[in-house]
């Protein structure tokens, strides 16, 4: 479950930035939408789900973007560009695009991110020097990376200048039976051989660390990061994933659950399934019924609506976070979905009886359907604004204005007429007339 992710230095985002699922204090009612679970005999309040609205161009995808980068750093284990471009966030393989274009001189990018796995409450943040925008040849650096388990610092990494590191390894009892008995047994000569080994576009946590101290801690942190936190960048950026062990070729596999949903929700009569390439990669096809009782598979990208594809590759991801506990971020979930499915989905996440593995889901969206107050809590709803003179974003919820006030929210407030009368802020006033004036003073030769 993801309890905060922390940015600074991302694109627009110049100051700390923290994207928070955890309840903010004071907040009461809508209790469907609380995770509550306890570490450490503390109680810990999280959030089913968070919705972001913004003007175009404001913030709302570098958010998901953002995300998306800091997963790709630590699956990779480095921070040099990837070749693999396995999303349309070009960032995240190519980090030369992560800096502010606006910078005069390199300043620290920085990611944390807060999570509970099993029974740790894991926290891990990495401090980096990428230099300018567009700077390729930059000898980029990690500054320094931290390790916190149940509120124990594990280790931390720190460089001074460019010939001196302190690195400081100490396992917690709570993680102790996951570090290497070698470690353990000489951790003064371990940290020194992890000295040796460090390398300034290299993670320690999945280099010096996994393989000196501890691969069943790096293990579950990075299964984390592999299968329960879900980022889809982008609204075209869900694509069909889909596998089979010894597939047959000619042959159609057909997904019950998955055409039961379609039925649900009402995209398309046809049957959908899936045909298997030489590589074994799954392609959807639509299964037509023509009028002599025959059937015919033909590619679903030239029969199906861009809204039905989408459902299709998105739902799956759906009932994977549902099924495992995942936290899945989508950039514009609702795309081209009618509002009412997205609806019927998010309270799927808020149904105790049914998100039983704690999922969450976060999503950005310009419908204001969901800005109300008996769906979701105040710390659900998020903003991002962008300045008109600087160009930085700024993030914020509506459970950070208080509820006293000139400018308080209240529960009972009606937040869809207070949007729109941009008493929140991450609302665009836009007016094209100015456009048209021009074309038509053209038109006439002025």
């Amino acid at each position: 479950m993801l309890l905060e992710f922390r940015f600074q230095n991302y694109k627009s985002f110049r100051e700390e930035t923290s994207f928070s699922m955890m309840a903010a204090p004071k907040q009461k009612g809508l209790d469907y939408s609380l995770i509550n679970i306890k570490k450490q005999g503390k109680d810990i309040k999280g959030l089913c789900s968070s919705v972001i609205y913004g003007s175009n161009a404001a913030g709302k995808t570098t958010v998901v973007g953002a995300m998306d980068t800091f997963r790709s750093i630590v699956l990779r284990g480095n921070i040099r560009n990837s070749e693999d471009i396995g999303s349309p966030n070009h960032a995240a393989s190519n980090l030369s695009l992560v800096p502010n274009q606006m910078l005069t001189k390199p300043e620290p990018v920085e990611f944390l991110i807060d999570f509970v796995v099993d029974k740790f409450r894991i926290q891990y943040g990495i401090v980096m020097d990428l230099g300018f925008f567009l700077d390729a040849k930059y000898e980029r650096k990690i500054l320094s990376e931290t390790l916190t388990v149940n509120g124990n610092r594990i280790f931390t990494r720190e460089h001074t200048n460019a010939t001196t590191a302190i690195l400081n390894v100490e396992p917690s009892k709570d993680v102790a039976t996951l570090f290497s008995k070698t470690a353990k047994a000489d951790n003064e000569s371990a940290v020194m051989i992890a000295m040796e080994g460090l390398d300034r576009e290299e993670l320690f946590l999945t280099g010096g660390f996994k393989l000196i101290f501890s691969q069943a801690l790096v293990k579950m942190i990075t299964d984390w990061f592999t299968n329960q936190f879900i980022v889809v960048y982008r609204a075209d950026a869900a694509h069909l994933e889909r596998r089979f062990s010894n597939p047959k070729e000619n042959s159609i596999y057909v997904s019950e659950t998955l055409n039961h949903a379609i039925n649900l929700f009402g995209v398309n009569a046809n049957p959908v399934g899936y045909t298997m390439d030489k590589d074994s990669e799954a392609k959807l096809v639509s299964l037509i019924h023509t009028g002599d009782n025959q059937s015919v598979a033909l590619p679903a990208d030239i029969y199906e609506s861009y809204g039905t594809i989408r459902f299709i590759n998105l739902f799956p991801l759906v009932i994977r976070a549902l099924r495992t506990g995942a936290t899945l971020v989508v950039d514009e979930f609702d795309a081209s979905i009618h509002p009412i499915a997205l609806m019927n989905i998010l309270n799927l996440f808020h149904n105790d009886e049914i998100n039983i593995n704690h999922a969450q889901l976060i999503f950005n969206t310009h419908n204001p359907i969901y800005l109300n107050a008996n769906l979701l809590r105040r710390d659900e709803i998020k903003f991002v604004e962008r300045d008109s003179e600087d160009h930085t974003s700024t993030l914020f919820a509506l459970s950070d204005f208080g509820t006293a006030g000139e400018n308080g929210v209240r529960k009972n407030d009606d937040y869809l007429k207070s949007y729109f009368a941009n008493q929140y802020g991450g609302i665009a006033d836009v007016d094209f007339s100015s456009v048209f004036e021009k074309l038509n003073d053209v038109g006439n030769g002025v």
